[in-house]
Protein backbone atom coordinates (compact mmCIF):
# COMPACT_ATOMS: atom_id res chain seq x y z
CA UNK A 1 0.00 0.00 0.00
CA UNK A 2 1.20 3.52 -1.31
CA UNK A 3 2.24 6.30 1.11
CA UNK A 4 -1.07 8.01 -0.65
CA UNK A 5 -3.17 5.69 0.06
CA UNK A 6 -2.34 5.48 3.94
CA UNK A 7 -2.36 9.27 4.17
CA UNK A 8 -5.80 8.81 2.48
CA UNK A 9 -7.52 6.65 5.00
CA UNK A 10 -5.43 8.67 8.09
CA UNK A 11 -7.55 11.92 6.61
CA UNK A 12 -11.07 9.69 6.65
CA UNK A 13 -10.10 8.04 9.89
CA UNK A 14 -9.43 11.56 10.86
CA UNK A 15 -12.87 13.20 9.80
CA UNK A 16 -15.43 10.45 10.75
CA UNK A 17 -13.73 10.80 14.27
CA UNK A 18 -14.72 14.13 14.23
CA UNK A 19 -18.38 13.68 13.24
CA UNK A 20 -18.14 10.74 15.80
CA UNK A 21 -17.33 13.06 18.78
CA UNK A 22 -19.74 16.11 17.22
CA UNK A 23 -22.13 13.05 17.38
CA UNK A 24 -21.65 12.57 20.95
CA UNK A 25 -21.84 15.85 22.45
CA UNK A 26 -24.72 16.60 19.91
CA UNK A 27 -26.53 13.47 21.54
CA UNK A 28 -25.79 14.90 25.24
CA UNK A 29 -27.18 18.10 24.74
CA UNK A 30 -30.45 16.95 22.81
CA UNK A 31 -30.72 14.59 25.56
CA UNK A 32 -30.23 17.33 28.64
CA UNK A 33 -32.35 19.99 26.02
CA UNK A 34 -34.98 17.15 26.31
CA UNK A 35 -35.01 16.65 30.29
CA UNK A 36 -34.96 20.31 31.14
CA UNK A 37 -37.74 20.73 28.83
CA UNK A 38 -39.87 18.27 30.93
CA UNK A 39 -38.97 20.12 34.16
CA UNK A 40 -39.91 23.09 32.84
CA UNK A 41 -42.82 22.38 31.74
CA UNK A 42 -43.62 20.61 34.88
CA UNK A 43 -43.05 24.16 36.02
CA UNK A 44 -45.24 26.34 34.32
CA UNK A 45 -47.67 23.62 34.62
CA UNK A 46 -47.97 24.33 38.15
CA UNK A 47 -48.88 28.13 37.65
CA UNK A 48 -51.37 27.03 34.49
CA UNK A 49 -53.32 24.55 36.42
CA UNK A 50 -53.24 25.99 39.94
CA UNK A 51 -53.15 29.63 39.52
CA UNK A 52 -54.48 30.43 35.79
CA UNK A 53 -56.74 27.67 34.97
CA UNK A 54 -58.89 27.77 38.39
CA UNK A 55 -58.72 31.83 39.03
CA UNK A 56 -60.22 32.10 35.81
CA UNK A 57 -63.14 29.63 36.83
CA UNK A 58 -63.28 31.15 39.94
CA UNK A 59 -63.24 34.37 39.27
CA UNK A 60 -61.35 35.20 42.47
CA UNK A 61 -59.56 38.01 39.98
CA UNK A 62 -60.96 40.17 37.46
CA UNK A 63 -60.07 39.00 33.96
CA UNK A 64 -57.86 42.52 33.39
CA UNK A 65 -55.66 42.00 36.65
CA UNK A 66 -55.76 38.00 35.69
CA UNK A 67 -54.21 39.10 32.08
CA UNK A 68 -51.43 41.84 34.12
CA UNK A 69 -50.52 39.16 36.33
CA UNK A 70 -49.55 36.42 34.25
CA UNK A 71 -49.16 37.68 30.42
CA UNK A 72 -48.29 35.63 27.57
CA UNK A 73 -47.96 32.54 29.90
CA UNK A 74 -50.52 30.53 28.79
CA UNK A 75 -49.45 30.76 25.55
CA UNK A 76 -45.75 30.44 26.57
CA UNK A 77 -46.58 26.88 28.39
CA UNK A 78 -48.67 25.66 24.89
CA UNK A 79 -45.52 26.55 22.55
CA UNK A 80 -43.53 24.09 24.97
CA UNK A 81 -45.60 21.21 25.02
CA UNK A 82 -45.54 21.66 21.20
CA UNK A 83 -42.19 21.58 21.38
CA UNK A 84 -41.56 18.88 24.00
CA UNK A 85 -43.47 16.90 21.27
CA UNK A 86 -40.76 17.30 18.94
CA UNK A 87 -38.11 16.71 20.98
CA UNK A 88 -39.89 13.67 21.74
CA UNK A 89 -39.91 12.00 18.07
CA UNK A 90 -36.46 13.52 17.38
CA UNK A 91 -37.83 15.93 15.24
CA UNK A 92 -35.39 18.70 16.26
CA UNK A 93 -35.63 20.69 13.01
CA UNK A 94 -39.41 21.26 12.59
CA UNK A 95 -39.89 21.06 16.66
CA UNK A 96 -37.32 24.69 16.26
CA UNK A 97 -38.73 25.84 13.60
CA UNK A 98 -41.99 25.75 14.87
CA UNK A 99 -40.89 27.29 18.21
CA UNK A 100 -38.83 30.21 17.04
CA UNK A 101 -42.11 31.50 15.59
CA UNK A 102 -43.60 31.65 19.19
CA UNK A 103 -40.49 33.39 20.42
CA UNK A 104 -41.70 37.01 20.52
CA UNK A 105 -44.09 35.56 23.64
CA UNK A 106 -40.89 35.67 25.72
CA UNK A 107 -40.53 39.53 25.05
CA UNK A 108 -43.46 40.43 25.64
CA UNK A 109 -43.63 38.67 29.16
CA UNK A 110 -40.05 40.41 29.92
CA UNK A 111 -42.00 43.97 28.97
CA UNK A 112 -45.02 42.98 31.46
CA UNK A 113 -43.24 41.34 34.78
CA UNK A 114 -42.42 44.62 36.64
CA UNK A 115 -46.08 45.56 35.90
CA UNK A 116 -46.95 41.96 36.62
CA UNK A 117 -45.19 41.96 40.11
CA UNK A 118 -46.53 45.09 41.00
CA UNK A 119 -50.09 44.11 40.50
CA UNK A 120 -49.56 40.76 42.53
CA UNK A 121 -48.28 42.62 45.27
CA UNK A 122 -51.40 45.44 45.02
CA UNK A 123 -53.88 42.59 45.14
CA UNK A 124 -51.89 40.59 47.77
CA UNK A 125 -52.79 43.66 49.97
CA UNK A 126 -56.12 43.95 49.22
CA UNK A 127 -57.69 40.92 48.07
CA UNK A 128 -58.22 38.67 51.21
CA UNK A 129 -59.85 35.77 48.93
CA UNK A 130 -56.71 36.22 47.02
CA UNK A 131 -54.05 36.08 49.27
CA UNK A 132 -55.97 33.10 50.98
CA UNK A 133 -56.13 30.90 47.57
CA UNK A 134 -52.47 31.79 46.70
CA UNK A 135 -51.30 30.48 50.01
CA UNK A 136 -53.49 27.30 49.67
CA UNK A 137 -52.08 26.36 47.03
CA UNK A 138 -48.12 27.29 47.35
CA UNK A 139 -48.77 24.32 50.28
CA UNK A 140 -49.33 21.93 47.89
CA UNK A 141 -46.88 18.77 47.79
CA UNK A 142 -46.54 19.79 43.64
CA UNK A 143 -44.74 23.10 44.80
CA UNK A 144 -42.06 21.93 47.21
CA UNK A 145 -42.06 24.69 48.76
CA UNK A 146 -41.78 27.28 45.91
CA UNK A 147 -44.27 30.26 46.00
CA UNK A 148 -45.87 32.31 42.79
CA UNK A 149 -43.15 34.85 42.67
CA UNK A 150 -40.07 31.76 42.61
CA UNK A 151 -41.65 30.52 39.35
CA UNK A 152 -42.88 33.71 37.60
CA UNK A 153 -39.77 34.48 36.52
CA UNK A 154 -39.12 30.84 34.61
CA UNK A 155 -39.72 31.70 30.90
CA UNK A 156 -36.50 34.70 30.80
CA UNK A 157 -34.77 32.43 33.06
CA UNK A 158 -35.69 29.16 30.61
CA UNK A 159 -34.87 31.71 27.26
CA UNK A 160 -31.01 31.98 28.43
CA UNK A 161 -30.90 28.23 28.77
CA UNK A 162 -32.07 27.71 25.17
CA UNK A 163 -29.69 29.95 23.51
CA UNK A 164 -26.85 27.70 25.05
CA UNK A 165 -28.40 24.45 24.62
CA UNK A 166 -29.00 25.91 20.26
CA UNK A 167 -25.47 27.30 20.04
CA UNK A 168 -24.41 23.73 21.57
CA UNK A 169 -26.16 21.89 19.12
CA UNK A 170 -25.17 24.14 16.45
CA UNK A 171 -21.53 24.03 17.13
CA UNK A 172 -21.22 19.88 17.05
CA UNK A 173 -23.44 19.67 13.61
CA UNK A 174 -21.88 19.05 10.56
CA UNK A 175 -21.78 22.23 8.73
CA UNK A 176 -22.99 20.35 5.34
CA UNK A 177 -25.82 18.92 6.69
CA UNK A 178 -29.70 19.59 6.62
CA UNK A 179 -30.05 21.01 10.35
CA UNK A 180 -27.16 23.03 10.65
CA UNK A 181 -28.98 26.29 8.81
CA UNK A 182 -32.20 25.65 10.50
CA UNK A 183 -30.21 25.58 13.95
CA UNK A 184 -27.98 28.63 13.02
CA UNK A 185 -31.53 30.32 12.08
CA UNK A 186 -32.82 29.28 15.47
CA UNK A 187 -29.68 30.72 17.23
CA UNK A 188 -29.92 33.82 15.80
CA UNK A 189 -33.96 34.27 16.35
CA UNK A 190 -33.41 33.37 19.94
CA UNK A 191 -30.16 35.54 20.49
CA UNK A 192 -32.39 38.50 19.35
CA UNK A 193 -34.99 38.12 21.81
CA UNK A 194 -32.30 37.48 24.39
CA UNK A 195 -30.90 40.47 24.10
CA UNK A 196 -34.05 42.16 23.63
CA UNK A 197 -34.79 40.86 27.30
CA UNK A 198 -31.47 42.00 28.57
CA UNK A 199 -32.15 45.22 27.25
CA UNK A 200 -35.25 45.51 29.25
CA UNK A 201 -33.83 44.26 32.47
CA UNK A 202 -31.04 46.81 32.40
CA UNK A 203 -33.18 49.38 31.32
CA UNK A 204 -35.49 48.96 34.35
CA UNK A 205 -32.44 48.11 36.64
CA UNK A 206 -31.40 51.57 35.71
CA UNK A 207 -34.60 53.30 36.39
CA UNK A 208 -34.54 51.71 39.87
CA UNK A 209 -30.61 53.23 40.43
CA UNK A 210 -32.24 56.52 38.91
CA UNK A 211 -34.76 56.43 41.54
CA UNK A 212 -33.03 55.42 44.69
CA UNK A 213 -30.56 58.29 44.12
CA UNK A 214 -33.34 60.66 43.66
CA UNK A 215 -35.15 59.62 46.43
CA UNK A 216 -31.47 59.97 48.60
CA UNK A 217 -30.77 63.43 47.75
CA UNK A 218 -32.76 66.03 49.87
CA UNK A 219 -35.63 67.98 47.96
CA UNK A 220 -36.27 67.80 44.08
CA UNK A 221 -34.07 70.74 42.94
CA UNK A 222 -31.81 68.24 41.26
CA UNK A 223 -32.85 65.92 38.58
CA UNK A 224 -31.74 62.32 38.62
CA UNK A 225 -34.59 60.73 36.85
CA UNK A 226 -34.12 61.76 32.72
CA UNK A 227 -34.95 59.99 29.82
CA UNK A 228 -31.75 58.27 28.12
CA UNK A 229 -29.57 58.82 31.55
CA UNK A 230 -27.42 55.62 32.85
CA UNK A 231 -26.13 55.21 36.24
CA UNK A 232 -22.87 53.80 36.41
CA UNK A 233 -21.22 54.06 39.56
CA UNK A 234 -21.29 56.36 43.07
CA UNK A 235 -18.44 56.36 46.19
CA UNK A 236 -16.92 58.43 47.98
CA UNK A 237 -14.17 60.67 47.56
CA UNK A 238 -11.66 63.16 48.74
CA UNK A 239 -11.85 66.80 47.18
CA UNK A 240 -8.58 68.48 47.73
CA UNK A 241 -8.90 72.70 47.82
CA UNK A 242 -6.98 74.37 45.50
CA UNK A 243 -6.02 76.54 48.70
CA UNK A 244 -4.68 75.77 52.05
CA UNK A 245 -8.51 74.96 53.06
CA UNK A 246 -9.14 71.36 54.86
CA UNK A 247 -9.82 68.06 53.07
CA UNK A 248 -13.39 67.76 52.14
CA UNK A 249 -15.15 63.74 52.38
CA UNK A 250 -17.90 63.84 49.70
CA UNK A 251 -20.31 61.03 47.90
CA UNK A 252 -19.91 60.92 44.11
CA UNK A 253 -22.75 60.19 41.51
CA UNK A 254 -21.62 59.09 37.92
CA UNK A 255 -24.17 58.91 35.09
CA UNK A 256 -23.82 58.94 31.55
CA UNK A 257 -24.20 62.81 31.12
CA UNK A 258 -23.81 64.03 34.85
CA UNK A 259 -21.44 63.76 38.02
CA UNK A 260 -22.86 65.21 41.06
CA UNK A 261 -21.13 65.67 44.00
CA UNK A 262 -22.80 65.74 47.25
CA UNK A 263 -22.71 65.98 51.10
CA UNK A 264 -24.64 64.31 54.10
CA UNK A 265 -27.63 66.11 55.80
CA UNK A 266 -26.82 67.24 59.09
CA UNK A 267 -27.24 63.97 61.78
CA UNK A 268 -29.71 65.71 64.02
CA UNK A 269 -31.70 67.14 60.70
CA UNK A 270 -35.31 65.75 61.87
CA UNK A 271 -36.76 64.91 58.39
CA UNK A 272 -33.65 64.26 56.12
CA UNK A 273 -30.74 63.23 58.56
CA UNK A 274 -29.87 60.12 56.30
CA UNK A 275 -30.16 62.08 52.96
CA UNK A 276 -27.86 63.81 51.02
CA UNK A 277 -27.61 67.68 49.55
CA UNK A 278 -26.60 68.37 46.44
CA UNK A 279 -23.52 70.74 46.38
CA UNK A 280 -22.95 70.50 42.44
CA UNK A 281 -23.67 69.09 38.93
CA UNK A 282 -21.30 68.80 36.49
CA UNK A 283 -22.04 68.04 32.85
CA UNK A 284 -19.45 65.54 31.53
CA UNK A 285 -19.28 66.97 28.04
CA UNK A 286 -17.22 69.83 29.38
CA UNK A 287 -14.99 67.36 31.02
CA UNK A 288 -11.73 66.50 30.84
CA UNK A 289 -10.17 63.89 33.04
CA UNK A 290 -6.60 63.41 34.19
CA UNK A 291 -4.39 60.92 36.42
CA UNK A 292 -1.99 63.33 38.60
CA UNK A 293 0.99 61.45 38.96
CA UNK A 294 3.30 61.76 42.50
CA UNK A 295 0.80 61.72 44.77
CA UNK A 296 0.14 59.02 47.52
CA UNK A 297 1.48 56.82 45.05
CA UNK A 298 1.97 54.37 47.96
CA UNK A 299 -2.05 54.19 48.69
CA UNK A 300 -3.91 55.66 46.91
CA UNK A 301 -4.43 58.76 43.61
CA UNK A 302 -5.31 61.88 42.51
CA UNK A 303 -7.38 62.67 39.69
CA UNK A 304 -8.18 66.06 38.02
CA UNK A 305 -11.17 66.66 36.33
CA UNK A 306 -11.62 70.09 34.32
CA UNK A 307 -14.34 71.99 33.68
CA UNK A 308 -14.84 75.42 31.43
CA UNK A 309 -15.59 77.65 35.10
CA UNK A 310 -13.95 74.78 37.74
CA UNK A 311 -11.11 72.28 38.43
CA UNK A 312 -12.01 69.46 40.38
CA UNK A 313 -9.04 67.65 42.32
CA UNK A 314 -10.17 64.14 44.09
CA UNK A 315 -8.47 61.86 46.58
CA UNK A 316 -8.69 58.08 47.15
CA UNK A 317 -6.55 56.12 49.80
CA UNK A 318 -7.36 52.66 47.16
CA UNK A 319 -5.05 52.88 44.12
CA UNK A 320 -7.77 50.70 42.58
CA UNK A 321 -10.84 52.74 43.42
CA UNK A 322 -9.16 55.54 41.87
CA UNK A 323 -8.00 53.90 39.14
CA UNK A 324 -11.80 52.49 38.77
CA UNK A 325 -12.91 56.01 38.94
CA UNK A 326 -10.74 57.17 36.01
CA UNK A 327 -11.73 53.91 33.74
CA UNK A 328 -15.53 55.24 34.61
CA UNK A 329 -14.90 58.70 33.87
CA UNK A 330 -12.54 58.47 31.07
CA UNK A 331 -15.15 56.24 29.65
CA UNK A 332 -18.07 57.99 29.91
CA UNK A 333 -16.65 61.28 28.58
CA UNK A 334 -15.57 59.48 25.70
CA UNK A 335 -19.02 57.98 25.07
CA UNK A 336 -20.73 61.27 25.43
CA UNK A 337 -18.07 63.10 23.01
CA UNK A 338 -18.45 60.02 20.31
Amino acid sequence: MGDLSLLFMAGTNTVEEQRARWERKRSRTAKELLETEHKYLEQLDLVVTFFVTILKAKGTLKPTVLEIIFGPLESIYSASQVLLLHLERGNLGPGLENFCQNLELYGHYAENLEQANKTLKEQLKKNKSFRRFKKLQETRPQFQGRSLEDLLPLPLQRLHQYKHFLRDLLENTNPDSAEHQGLAEAVKSVSEVSRWVQDIIHKRENSLQLLRVQKLLKGQQTQVLSPGRRYIREGWLVVVPSKGEELKRRMFFLFSDIFIATKPCHPLHLLNSNKLVCQAVYPLHQCTVDKVFGHTQSQGGLLSLSFPHKTLLLMASDQEDINDWYRSLTAAVRQLKA
